[in-house]
C-alpha cells in the first residue's frame, strides 16, 4: 500500500473510530441517565405514597381510638367526620352486628390498613383502621372502623403530592382492571401492560416511552397503585446520532483524501514530535516550515499539544479542589447534630464508593449490644427467623462478626462459606467492616493516652492498639460487592475514612446533647431550671387558651431551710434538696412539669388541672415531706422538713404565665404567713372575662373528663350539705393550720369525679405514690392531657 493510502486508513481509523465509539456512549449514557433519573424519581414517588398512605392510616387509627373510649360513640363518629378527620365510622358489636354507621358511609367490606390485599379482594371503596372498643373492665364490646375515601379525588391528590401519574387497581394481583387513574388516555394502555409484565417493584418501561413501577399491596400500604413517569430523552436521538456519523465519515474520507494527496514527503519532525507527546512531553512543538497543509497540520499539532497541556493542568486543579471539597464534606460532617442524616450519608457514600449491594451503620447501645441505626439492601438477606426484618440488626459486642470488630478494634473482610450457620447478621457472600471510634479516644491500661497516640509511661502499646475497643462507638459493615469477589484494601481504606467520619459525627452529637441537657436542668436535683420555666410556662398557658382547659400552678418553699443549712451545714442541706425533689417527681403525673426556681424554691405545672386537683397535689406533697423525715448520711438522726404551697390557675389568678405565676408567688407568701406547712390559693381575679358553662348541678365530670375553664356555676344545696361549684367544690379552704381555712370533711364532701380521681394519683392516702414525672433530664414528651 502507498503512503497516500496508509495515511487515508490511518486518518479515517483514528477519526472515525473515536466518532462511533463517542455516539454509542452519548446514546448508552443518555439512556441510562434518563432510566436512573426516571427510577429515582419513581422511588421518591414510592416513599411519599407510603409516607402519605401511613400518616392517612395513623390518623384513622386516633379517630377511631377516639370514638373507642368515648361513651357515646355515635356523638364522637359525628364530630369526627364533621371535623374532616374520617369519611366515614362504623361501630359493631361482639357479633359483628353494625350498631352504628356513619350516614352515606361507603359500601363495606373496607380495606384494611394492617393488612395486605388478595387477589380478590376487590376494588378498593375506602381505607379504614379497626381498633377494639372495651368496657372499663376491659371486656370486648365490638369493634371501631374509621374510613377515608378512595376516590378519584385521592388518587389525585397522590399523584399532585408525588409528581407522577397514580393509578389504582382493582386488586393487588393482576393489573388488568383500573379502578381511578390519573394516566392520560394515549398512554393508558401501554403503561398497564407493562405493569403487568412486571413482578415486584422493580420499573419496567412502556411502549409509549413511560417508566413503570408498581408498589403495594403490602402491610402498611394495602392499595394496589401503579405508578409512571414519562421518559425524558430527546425524541429521534438515535437518528440525530447516526445523521452524526454518516456525516463526519464523509468529512473524513474527504479530508483524508486531501491530506494524502499532499503529504506525501517524510514526516520525520512530525513523528519524532508525536513520540515526545507520547513519552508525556507536552512542550514539544513541530516547526511550521510553510503554509501548505503539511504546515497548517503541525500548526494543528503544535496547538493540540497546548490544549492537552492546560487540559492536564485543568485536570490536575479539579484533583486538588476535590480533595478540598472531601476536606470540606468531613467537616461539615463533624459539625451537623442531626445523628441519622449524617449516618445515612456516610453509608451511602460508602455503598456507591466500594460497590457494594448493601451495607448497616451499627452503634454500641446500653448492655453491649450493637444496633443498626440505618440500613439499605438488607432486604431478604435475613435469617431463617427473620425473613422480614422486623427484629432489626442487633448483634452482641464480640459475637459473629460485626460483634468481633467492635470488641477488637481491627477491620476484617472476607468470604462467608455457605455452610457456614449464621450468627443474627444479614446473610451475604463477601463482606467488610470496620470500627469507628474518636482519635485519642481510649487510653492504654497503664497509662494515659497522648496526643500523638504514644503510650505514656506505665503503659504498654498505645491508645490505637490496646484501646480500641473501649474507644469504638460502632462498626460500619457492607456485603457483596458488584462485579468482584472480595473487598479489597482499597476500599478498607475508603471504609477506614467514612468510619473516622462517623465517629466524629457521633461524638459531636452526643457533646451537643449532653450540653443541651446541662443547660435545661438543675444538677444537684435533676429538675428542670429556671430558664427551661420561662419557656415552659409560656406555652403551656398558650396550649390552655387554645384548648380552654385549666392549668394550675403550684410554687413551693421549704419551711426555715435556712435552719437546716445553718444547724447541718449545706452538703446537709443539698441531700435534703435532692430528696425533696425525687418525692416531688413520685408524687405527679406524667405530663406534669415540676422545676427548681432557686434556692429551696420550686415550681410545678399541672396541666389540665383545676384548683381542687391542685390542691389534692398540695396535700399529698406535705404529707409525703411531713410524715418522712429525711436522712442524711454523718447526722445521728432524720432531718424534719415542712413545705409551704401557692396555688394559682389559669385563667382564674392571670391571663399570661407571668401573672398566674406570680399570684402563686402571693398565694406562697399567704401561706407562709398562715403558720407555713399548708397550702393557700390565689385570690381569684374580680375582672377576669368568663363564659358561663352550664353543668349538672352535681358532682359529675363533663362529657370528656378534663376540666374546664370558666366562670363556676353554684349548684343548689344537698340536703345537709353545703352549695358547692364546679370550680371550688373540691378546694379546701384550708388545712390544720388555720380556722378560717378548714381542710374538706369527707362526709361533707361529694362523690369525687373521674377527673379528681385521676388527678389524685393511683391512691390519695398513701404518701409517696403516684407516677414518675417529665421534670428531667430530657425533654417531656408532648401530651393531650387526659
Amino acid at each position: 500500500m502507498t503512503l497516500r493510502g496508509r495515511l487515508t486508513a490511518a486518518f479515517l481509523v483514528v477519526v472515525l473510530g473515536p466518532v462511533l465509539l463517542g455516539a454509542f456512549f452519548v446514546a448508552s449514557t443518555v439512556t441510562a441517565v434518563d432510566r436512573s433519573r426516571s427510577t429515582e424519581r419513581l422511588a421518591v414517588a414510592a416513599s411519599t405514597v407510603r409516607t402519605s398512605v401511613d400518616a392517612l392510616c395513623q390518623q384513622l387509627r386516633a379517630a377511631a381510638d377516639a370514638v373507642a373510649l368515648t361513651g357515646d360513640p355515635a356523638v364522637a363518629a359525628g364530630q369526627l367526620v364533621g371535623r374532616g378527620l374520617a369519611a366515614a365510622v362504623l361501630v359493631t358489636d361482639v357479633n359483628g352486628r353494625v350498631t352504628y354507621a356513619s350516614p352515606g358511609a361507603p359500601s363495606t367490606p373496607w380495606r384494611d390498613c394492617s393488612e395486605p390485599a388478595t387477589a380478590s379482594s376487590g376494588p378498593v371503596r375506602a381505607l379504614a383502621a379497626r381498633v377494639d372498643r372495651r368496657d372499663p373492665a376491659g371486656a370486648l364490646l365490638g369493634t371501631v372502623a374509621a374510613a377515608h375515601l378512595v376516590d378519584p379525588a385521592f388518587v389525585a391528590r397522590l399523584a399532585a403530592v408525588t409528581g407522577v401519574a397514580v393509578t389504582l387497581l382493582d386488586s393487588g394481583a393482576s393489573a388488568a382492571r383500573v379502578t381511578h387513574t390519573t394516566e392520560s388516555r394515549e398512554v393508558r394502555d401501554a403503561v398497564l401492560a407493562a405493569a403487568g409484565a412486571t413482578s415486584g417493584e422493580r420499573v419496567t418501561e412502556s411502549t409509549k416511552g413511560r417508566y413503570v413501577r408498581r408498589i403495594g399491596p403490602s402491610a402498611g400500604q394495602p392499595l394496589p397503585l401503579v405508578l409512571s413517569v414519562p421518559s425524558e430523552r430527546p425524541p429521534g436521538l438515535h437518528v440525530t446520532l447516526a445523521g452524526v456519523v454518516v456525516l463526519a465519515g464523509l468529512l473524513a474520507v474527504f479530508t483524508a483524501w486531501r491530506l494524502a494527496r499532499v503529504t506525501t514527503r517524510p514526516l520525520v519532525e512530525l513523528a519524532g514530535a508525536v513520540d515526545r507527546v507520547a513519552h508525556g512531553d507536552l512542550t514539544a512543538r513541530v516547526p511550521v516550515r510553510s503554509r501548505d497543509e503539511l504546515g497548517r497540520l503541525a500548526a494543528a499539532f503544535n496547538r493540540m499539544t497546548r490544549e492537552t497541556g492546560s487540559y492536564v493542568a485543568a485536570l490536575t486543579s479539579s484533583r486538588d479542589q476535590l480533595r478540598g471539597h472531601l476536606a470540606v464534606l468531613g467537616d461539615t460532617l463533624a459539625s451537623t447534630h442531626d445523628l441519622q442524616r449524617i449516618l445515612r450519608v456516610i453509608l451511602h457514600s460508602a455503598i456507591a464508593a466500594t460497590g457494594a449491594r448493601a451495607g448497616a451503620v451499627l452503634l454500641v447501645e446500653a448492655g453491649g449490644v450493637l444496633v443498626a441505626q440505618c440500613s439499605e439492601g438488607l432486604d431478604g438477606r435475613w435469617p431463617a427467623g427473620d425473613q422480614d426484618g422486623s427484629q432489626g440488626l442487633r448483634v452482641p459486642v464480640g459475637v459473629g462478626v460485626v460483634g468481633v470488630v467492635a470488641a477488637t478494634g481491627e477491620p476484617q473482610r472476607g468470604r462467608v462459606e455457605p455452610t457456614e450457620a449464621p450468627t443474627g447478621e444479614p446473610r451475604c457472600r463477601t463482606y467488610v467492616a470496620v470500627p469507628f471510634a474518636t482519635p485519642g479516644g481510649a487510653s492504654t491500661a497503664g497509662g494515659a493516652s497522648t496526643p500523638g497516640g504514644a503510650s505514656t509511661p506505665g503503659g504498654e502499646r498505645s491508645p490505637d492498639e490496646a484501646g480500641a475497643a473501649a474507644a469504638a462507638l460502632g462498626v460500619l459493615a457492607l456485603y457483596d460487592r458488584v462485579g468482584a469477589d472480595e473487598f479489597d484494601d482499597d476500599d478498607l481504606v475508603n471504609l477506614r475514612t467514612f468510619a473516622g467520619h462517623a465517629a466524629v459525627a457521633v461524638e459531636n452529637v452526643r457533646v451537643h446533647e449532653e450540653a443541651q441537657r446541662l443547660s435545661l436542668t438543675d444538677p444537684l436535683t435533676g429538675l428542670w431550671n429556671y430558664r427551661y420555666l420561662r419557656e415552659s410556662i409560656r406555652r403551656e398557658v398558650e396550649r390552655a387558651s387554645r384548648f380552654g382547659r385549666m392549668l394550675s400552678v403550684l410554687a413551693l418553699d421549704l419551711d426555715r431551710f435556712k435552719d437546716v443549712n445553718d444547724t447541718y451545714g449545706h452538703a446537709a442541706g443539698d441531700t435534703v434538696l435532692a430528696e425533696f425533689a425525687r418525692r416531688v417527681r413520685g408524687e405527679i403525673r406524667e405530663v406534669d412539669l415540676a422545676f427548681r426556681q432557686g434556692g429551696e424554691e420550686f415550681v410545678l405545672l399541672l396541666p389540665e388541672t383545676d384548683a381542687r386537683g391542685a390542691a389534692i397535689v398540695a396535700e399529698r406533697l406535705g404529707a409525703a415531706v411531713r410524715e418522712t423525715p429525711i436522712a442524711v448520711e454523718a447526722y445521728a438522726g432524720p432531718i424534719v422538713v415542712t413545705v409551704s404551697v401557692g396555688i394559682a390557675v389559669y385563667p382564674d389568678h392571670g391571663s399570661t404565665g407571668r401573672e398566674v405565676l406570680e399570684a402563686a408567688d402571693d398565694a406562697l407568701y399567704a401561706a407562709k404567713a398562715a403558720g407555713r406547712d399548708t397550702y393557700r390559693v390565689a385570690e381569684a381575679r374580680p375582672d377576669v372575662p368568663t363564659r358561663e358553662i352550664p353543668v349538672p348541678a352535681c358532682a359529675v365530670s363533663p362529657p370528656d373528663g378534663l376540666p374546664r375553664a370558666g366562670r363556676p356555676v353554684q349548684a343548689p344545696r344537698e340536703p345537709g350539705g353545703h352549695a358547692r361549684s364546679e370550680s371550688t367544690a373540691g378546694v379546701p379552704e384550708s388545712n390544720r393550720s388555720g380556722p378560717a381555712h378548714a381542710g374538706p370533711d369527707p362526709a361533707d364532701e361529694p362523690a369525687a369525679t373521674a377527673a379528681d380521681a385521676a388527678r389524685a394519683g393511683p391512691d390519695v392516702t398513701r404518701p409517696g405514690s403516684g407516677g414518675g414525672a417529665s421534670s428531667g433530664p430530657h425533654p417531656p414528651r408532648q401530651s393531650r392531657g387526659r
